[in-house]
């Protein structure tokens, strides 16, 4: 599958296929682009479906070189496809994971279900212990005092900690 399409996107429609609008799909096209680049780096046609989203009120546009599947199975792949996005978002605003030291799917797993873990386990802390810090400045804390020899609920309490991390 492809990215949706822009608003820009230089295209003609080639075909019409007809939908039933009770689904939310209002067009389902096969098209050609026409802008020099595009059409020479992609000359295949493309199908292009316009959705109206019930649970947002937006119309959505999907480009797929996909034309077996019903369209409504290509608009909830793609659906589906954005909340994997919002999914690694969160990843990498919460978990603080940059990169992934493996490139296998047992690495990858491994790794995301480690800083889930560690992220529900500093959340339990910070319900326990009654603690106003954000789970982010909690973490931070940690992994400063990671290998002292404190009581958890002491290091998360220091305010020259709070202050280093606030300094960074």
């Amino acid at each position: 599958m492809l990215p949706g399409a822009k608003s820009n996107l230089d295209a003609h429609r080639v075909y019409s296929t007809t939908t039933d609008r009770t689904t939310g799909i209002v067009c389902d096209q096969t098209i050609a682009l026409d802008g020099f680049y595009a059409k020479k780096d992609y000359p295949q046609q493309l199908r292009r479906i316009r959705f109206n989203d019930p649970e947002t009120s937006k119309t959505l546009v999907f480009l797929t070189n996909n034309f077996t599947l019903p369209s409504p199975t290509i608009c909830a792949l793609y659906k589906n496809r954005w909340q994997v996005e919002l999914f690694f978002k969160w990843i990498k605003q919460h978990l603080r994971i940059k990169r992934f030291y493996g490139t296998s799917e047992n690495a990858v797993k491994s790794q995301i279900w480690i800083a889930v873990s560690v992220y529900v386990l500093v959340a339990i802390i910070k319900k326990q212990l009654n603690l106003n810090a954000s789970l982010y400045t909690l973490l931070q804390i940690l992994s400063v005092t990671l290998f002292e020899k404190i009581p958890i609920q002491h290091a998360l309490t220091i305010r020259e900690y709070k202050t280093i991390i606030n300094n960074r």
